[in-house]
């Protein structure tokens, strides 16, 4: 009992050992996986354009490292002035947080950050990998640099900035220089002068770095035609107001009366043209890339870059609109940003839309005036046919009335003649017999006949069409009531002719005795080829419809309760036809 009590409180101890021992070795395996950066800003943390390459440094490290990053930043505000005096309590401030344990890593961003590290590594971080960044190769002292050092620089070509403007803007005659009074300001300032000599006889260079802020947008707010002003940096004037952000520049913006080119990306975006500049996103790529090669144990002295130029030249289409320069004096290989969307790259479903709904009406109102001009054209023809059937029907009915007419006379002529020749043989003979002579005589050849009765209004009637054609249409009608009746016995052959006004029309009722049309064919008597008739052709009521119609008129047929047919024609008067015309050209139009 007492061994087994031993054992598990021995068991208990070794347990709590080899959970403490996983504890601290944890603990030092998390402690190791962390790397900790620390970046030195050179005149403080919102400085354009070094807050620039420092975020996207920083954004770099966060992409490309594989372990947790404790990253810190602090700012040599010194730097704003020429006093070195106020750097030692800094030293010790950095003295006091990293005197335990040292960055893994140093970045600097800009020269009086880098001067910084170089004068007082020994003091602070003697064996700390160091990182110099968004710093021109001029403002680095290589010889100062140790074995741990790696520079990731940018390398400025002021004179290039300068031929680049005035070739997109020919006619500027001055550019007016905005630039600080800080120990790097000036600096640049000895630097600018030296580059820009030999462009002196092209171009008035003013400077402005002696005057404070405000008394330099006095000047650039009055510059003379044709000038243009380079931005530089404006981190102290020389009243000694310092400019974080974008304060000076914006200021600068809403009182100039020039064009601003710089030598920057970071500044772009809405003051300046643009041009060729050093690009912030480039650099920070290069510094990140270096930053995690030197954080994860490649020797610094090893790893060698090239001073990084101007990107590709970019401009802001705004600011070519505003000073007019033309998009077509730009570099071949330029960008151009900002530019406003036209009305097409806006609406351009719209448009196509519209576009679309145009073209099918296009095509289909030129459908229309196509078939449009084939119905006139149908119609044309139509009438031109129409009339030639009434010419022939006109032709055919005056050639049964020639017949008629001939057989209706030749047979009582022959009939007269035969009589007579009787008659003359009767009075030539020996013995004349009186009665025959008598009879010869009284005797007459007769035919079939018809009673044909009118009744006209008394007032006249008048319509407004083709004498003949209308003409045409009653002698038809009068025809056919004739030949409906020829198997009648005489007697019974009648025809009625009547007239009246109804409403703003004339009527002419035509009446036969005759058998009357067959109820089931009473919608069929004016349609072409039907006919009653053993010799018929079945075109002449169909014309005679025709013919009404075109005078606005209507005709049509129905069976008398007595018997017989009876054939209506009803045309507008005069007056009625002329408004029917005019209110027709109305809905035409």
């Amino acid at each position: 009992m007492d061994s087994t009590r031993r054992y598990q409180s021995w068991l208990k101890w070794l347990i709590t050992i080899c959970a403490c021992a996983c504890l601290v070795f944890s603990e030092n395996l998390h402690a190791a996986e962390h790397k900790g950066v620390l970046i030195i800003h050179s005149v403080g943390r919102e400085f354009r354009p070094w807050n620039e390459y420092a975020k996207h440094i920083r954004a770099e490290l966060d992409r490309q490292s594989p372990w947790p990053l404790d990253v810190r930043e602090h700012s040599l505000e010194t730097a704003r002035s020429g006093d070195a005096n106020p750097e030692l309590p800094f030293v010790a401030y950095l003295q006091a947080i990293y005197g335990e344990r040292a960055p893994d890593l140093i970045v600097t961003i800009g020269a009086p950050a880098a001067a910084f590290v170089l004068r007082h590594r020994q003091r602070l971080f003697p064996t700390a990998p160091t990182l110099f960044t968004a710093i021109e190769q001029r403002r680095l002292q290589y010889s100062g640099l140790a074995r741990n050092d790696a520079v990731v620089a940018v390398a400025l070509d002021f004179r290039l900035l300068f031929e680049s403007f005035l070739r997109i803007s020919p006619d500027t005659k001055m550019v007016a220089v905005v630039n600080g009074s800080s120990p790097n300001e000036l600096f640049w300032r000895d630097e600018i002068q030296k580059e820009l000599r030999p462009l002196e006889n092209k171009v008035d260079i003013k400077w402005y770095d002696n005057l404070s802020f405000q008394e330099m947008l006095k000047h650039t707010s009055s510059l003379p035609p044709h000038s243009a002003i380079f931005w530089n940096t404006m981190v102290v004037d020389a009243a000694g107001a310092a400019y974080e952000g974008d304060r000076a520049l914006t200021t600068l913006y809403a009182t100039a009366n020039a064009p601003i080119f710089t030598h920057d990306d970071a500044f772009f975006g809405r003051e300046v043209v643009g041009g060729p500049m050093l690009s912030a996103l480039v650099l920070s790529k290069a510094a990140g890339e270096v930053a995690v090669r030197m954080l994860g144990g490649d020797r610094p002295g090893s790893i060698k870059i090239e001073p990084i130029g101007f990107a590709a030249p970019k401009y802001d289409w705004r600011e070519l609109q505003r000073w007019g320069i033309s998009e077509s004096r730009l570099p071949s290989d330029s960008e151009v940003y900002f530019r406003e969307p036209t009305a097409w790259d806006k609406y351009r479903s719209q448009i196509l839309l519209v576009c679309a709904v145009i073209l099918m009406q296009a095509a289909l109102i030129t459908g229309l005036l196509h078939e449009r001009r084939r119905r006139q054209l149908a119609e044309v023809q139509s009438r031109q046919r129409v009339s030639e059937l009434a010419r022939v029907n006109r032709l055919s009915t005056a050639g049964e009335l020639t017949a008629s007419i001939a057989h209706e006379i030749n047979q009582p002529l022959g009939a007269i003649q035969a009589n007579a020749e009787t008659m003359d043989l009767i009075l030539r003979s020996s013995s004349p017999d009186i009665d025959e002579f008598d009879s010869a005589l009284s005797a007459v050849a007769v035919a079939r006949q018809v009673d044909l009765s009118d009744s006209i209004t008394q007032v006249p009637l008048p319509i407004r069409g083709d004498r003949i054609q209308l003409q045409q249409v009653i002698l038809n009608l009068i025809m056919n009531a004739i030949d409906a009746m020829s198997d009648m016995p005489s007697a019974r052959r009648k025809i009625a002719v009547r007239t009246k006004r109804i409403g703003d029309f004339a009527e002419v009722a035509i009446s036969d005795a005759g058998p009357g049309i067959p109820p089931d064919k009473l919608k069929e008597v004016f349609e072409p080829f039907f006919t009653t008739k053993a010799q018929g052709m079945g075109i002449g009521l169909s014309i005679a419809r025709t013919i009404v119609e075109a005078h606005n008129g209507q005709i049509y047929a129905e069976n008398q309760t007595d018997g017989g047919a009876i054939f209506r024609v009803m045309l507008p008067l005069a007056k009625a036809h002329s408004e029917a015309a005019e209110e027709q050209a109305k809905r035409e139009e």
